[in-house]
């Protein structure tokens, strides 16, 4: 689902939480899917009952800086692979920087990053803030980290196959 589908998502997020799920979000590049992306997953799913997953659009990987040879794969290949996973419930593909504008808008009720960032950093200069983190928090929300799972990063990936 792209930028255009939120709205659409939206609407969806507002029936799960009249229907009572907890909506849990979580965002990243997600290129190369791996076990360490699959373990994030799964503990980012079992904070609530719905997962939303947004990623970065081709043209905003390239724009973190990641390498030149980034993404790997495409946005509506990485897309199918997260949408195809047992407990990922929705997709979004956003296109700015960061996902702010998505959080503020579907405003979930958790919102989860991997361990390489801090859930009680407020500094928005500092790299380990998440982004969103403070509106979930005063939206009455939580914000969680997950520890990574040691030897399993897209980087090590690339580096280890020459990509």
């Amino acid at each position: 689902m792209s930028e255009s589908g939120l709205i659409e998502l939206e609407e969806l997020v507002s029936q799960w939480k009249e229907d009572g799920h907890k909506v849990v979000f979580t965002n990243g590049v997600f290129d190369l899917l791996h076990p360490g992306h699959l373990h994030c997953l799964a503990s980012a799913r079992s904070f609530g009952t719905k997962l939303i997953v947004a990623i970065n659009s081709d043209e905003s990987v390239r724009a973190l800086e990641k390498g030149t040879n980034r993404p790997i794969e495409s946005e509506a290949v990485r897309a199918q692979h997260l949408s195809d996973i047992d407990g990922v419930d929705a997709v979004l593909v956003f296109t700015q920087d960061t996902p702010m504008s998505t959080i503020v808008a579907l405003m979930p009720h958790v919102l989860v990053k991997g361990g390489d960032y801090l859930s009680t950093c407020d500094d928005k200069s500092d790299p380990k803030y998440i982004v969103g983190s403070q509106e979930v928090k005063d939206n009455g929300g939580s914000v969680e980290t997950i520890s990574i799972l040691a030897g399993h990063s897209t980087t090590e990936i690339i580096k280890k196959k020459g990509l």
